[in-house]
């Protein structure tokens, strides 16, 4: 049995099967994503989903779905899902499926009579295009196959609506047709591994409905146009191959291309390889010469603090730092710009945040704990220095060092910290002043600056770490024994939040062992779920759990109780610092509860957040590269401690 399969009482129960997402990403930003029995139930789902620069810098949903139907006596049997008005859906092909796996590639398998029908998906790694390949595994008569393309040309922020300025004309290539619903899209060229004919059959299909939408509070019906329609013979044992790209396919190197692209795939046959996989759907390369993370899937661009913290877990830890080293080439020079005269990124957003400057020290340290100081030091001897003495000098707008070494950063008015949600562009999670995992981060950039240094302490450096030694216990610890989030003069926020366990996850801390022990503790009494950190304690003002409702009430409580797994990553770290090789069983009972979520949500991956209370529903962008990069270096560390 493989790693990832779902038999057929999964399959033909909707409740089940709805629930778990397929994503296939490529190297460009592009994607395809529906569910396991390929009923779209978001309106970011779809068979091609790619980037339109010329439009603006969405992605946009080309080819919606494919609806497949079995002829055999004239008798159709439609293996498409659709959702309509009323919980109808229609025409319910997943009555026909019988099982479905996703290792190396997503294979679904259908029944129809004496027909067994199976199913296979590639997403092109560096083309924008979807490839499947349709095998007909047995069948006692006559077969024809007859394709419904479902086109929507939109924005993914958006939905289609049946209308008359749609461009209705297309034309004929090799073994296809190409076409375009409106003016600024590329064309979409539709094209079979052996001749097919098409039937121009215009039709408008209202009221496709996308449940997950309408659980978030928006917009969520859609009007689809289908061009018409192929259809082709296939006998016993026979493939055929089906494109759909933005640029026209070679139908003679279409079974060459689908096998180049099964074989570059790594199959997910275990926890670790699923998480690898997941990693290297988040490489962005818009250009040739620039490599970056994107943050998730389906939203999310690539972020500043996101790509620092999930660089290592996503390069490193699946041993590639080759890919550390070109993502950190294009990034090193976008934070360099902002340093030198506050020129923001097109492609890094939220480059001028405090504290990712810190974040990108901490990458490259786990560089060096991962390549060796002195690899370290030929590539990244420049910009560390560089990145210390910017902070010392105050020159970030919103960050400043203070006489007692540590640093104060001003986020009254906007949110400066990964607890970065809005309502009505203020910060619902006021967090300015001295933050605790800003001072943690610092103290470990200072003290990792004087190692790379080859341990030759340079007075003014040496000074600060001095102060901070006394400070950070001074200002942040407090009478419970526990860290207080952020400190402003004097007030004093008391909340129970993760973000102390930095100090004690960190190589370098400037606590002693009783108060990592006590950081430990409270974290692990008020904060530890299954699937992460929470967000603030159940025993703090305003704990809210549920990241459930519209918007407006989600952005609320974003960051008021929700558990985030990335955190989960720097608990396990810090665990592992107090208890050492005795608490190695612990942390992988941990990892038990995230393996289960590969098989629940998005398969194949980790959601962003889930809820603070049981039963820790996945909530939020389905793939998220914080969280996967975290798992990925616990497994890392575990294995480590496990071999010694």
């Amino acid at each position: 049995m493989s790693y990832l399969e779902f038999d057929k009482t999964i399959m033909i129960n909707l409740q089940e099967s709805l629930s778990r997402e397929v994503l296939r990403t490529n190297r460009k930003g592009a994607y395809h994503c529906t569910t396991v029995v390929d009923c779209n139930t978001r309106k970011y789902h779809g068979l091609l989903v790619i980037p339109v620069p010329a439009i603006d810098d969405d992605n946009h949903v080309l080819l919606s779905s494919l609806d497949e139907t079995v002829i055999q006596h004239g008798a159709e049997f439609n293996l498409g899902l659709h959702k309509y008005e009323g919980e109808n859906f229609s025409p319910k092909g997943h009555k026909y499926i019988r099982e479905y796996s996703c290792d190396t590639v997503p294979r679904t398998l259908y029944r129809v009579g004496g027909v067994i029908f199976s199913k296979e998906k590639v997403f092109s790694m560096y083309e924008n295009r979807i490839l499947i390949k349709y095998t007909l595994e047995d069948a006692h008569s006559a077969t024809t196959l007859r394709f419904r393309p479902f086109l929507a040309f939109r924005s993914v922020k958006n939905l289609a609506q049946a209308n008359g300025a749609i461009d209705q004309s297309f034309a004929e290539i090799a073994n296809g047709i190409k076409t375009r619903l409106y003016h600024g899209y590329p064309e979409l060229f539709m094209q079979f591994s052996k001749k097919a004919r098409f039937v121009f059959e215009p039709y408008w299909y209202h009221g496709i409905e996308y449940p997950k939408e309408q659980e978030r509070g928006y917009p969520y019906k859609e009007d689809l146009y289908v061009p018409g329609y192929f259809e082709l013979p296939i006998k016993k044992g026979e493939s055929i191959l089906f494109s759909a790209g933005d640029t026209e396919a070679v139908p003679a190197r279409l079974k060459a291309l689908y096998e180049e692209e099964v074989h570059a795939r790594t199959p997910r046959t275990s926890f670790f390889n699923c998480l690898k996989n997941s990693a290297q759907q988040f490489y962005f390369r818009p250009k040739e010469q620039d490599a970056y993370l994107l943050a998730g899937y389906p939203w999310f661009k690539t972020r500043a603090r996101d790509l620092f913290i999930s660089l290592p877990g996503c390069t490193l830890s699946i041993d590639d730092p080759v890919r550390f080293e070109k993502i950190m080439h294009t990034a090193i020079p976008a934070l360099r710009n902002f340093m030198r005269d506050e020129t923001g990124d097109p492609v890094i957003r939220e480059i001028d945040r405090p504290d990712v400057p810190l974040w990108c020290i901490w990458a490259i340290h786990q560089y060096a704990l991962s390549e060796g100081l002195e690899r370290c030091r030929a590539l990244y001897g420049e910009i560390v220095p560089e990145i210390i003495h910017y902070i010392i000098e105050q020159r970030h707008p919103d960050m400043g060092l203070m006489d007692n070494g540590l640093l104060y950063a001003n986020g009254k008015d906007k949110a400066i910290t990964w607890m970065n949600s809005t309502v009505n562009g203020r910060p619902v999670v006021s967090r300015s002043g001295y933050i605790v995992e800003f001072n943690a981060l610092w103290y470990n950039a200072l003290c990792f600056y004087t190692e790379l240094n080859g341990g030759e302490a340079v007075e003014k450096i040496d000074a600060l770490v001095g102060k901070i030694s006394y400070s950070f216990a001074e200002t942040f610890v407090n009478g419970y024994n526990y860290l207080f989030d952020s400190v402003s003069g004097s007030t004093v926020d008391w909340s129970v939040r993760p973000n102390m366990i930095f100090a004690v996850s960190l190589p370098y801390s400037p606590l002693t062992k009783l108060q990592k022990r006590a950081v430990v503790d409270i974290v692990t009494k008020e904060l530890l779920t299954p699937k992460g950190l929470r967000s603030l304690s159940p025993k703090s003002e305003g704990y809210k759990p549920y990241y459930v409702g519209p918007q407006y009430e989600r952005d609320l409580v974003y960051h008021q109780g929700t558990a985030w797994p990335w955190l989960l990553g720097a608990y396990i770290e810090a665990y592992l610092r107090v208890f050492g090789k005795s608490g190695v069983s612990f942390a992988e009972r941990m990892l038990i509860s995230m393996e289960e979520e590969v098989k629940l949500h998005c398969i194949g991956t980790i959601p962003e957040l889930f809820d603070g209370n049981p039963p820790f529903t996945g909530r939020g962008a389905i793939s998220f590269a914080m969280n996967v990069a975290a798992i990925l270096r616990v497994v890392k560390l575990l294995k480590k401690y496990n071999s010694e």
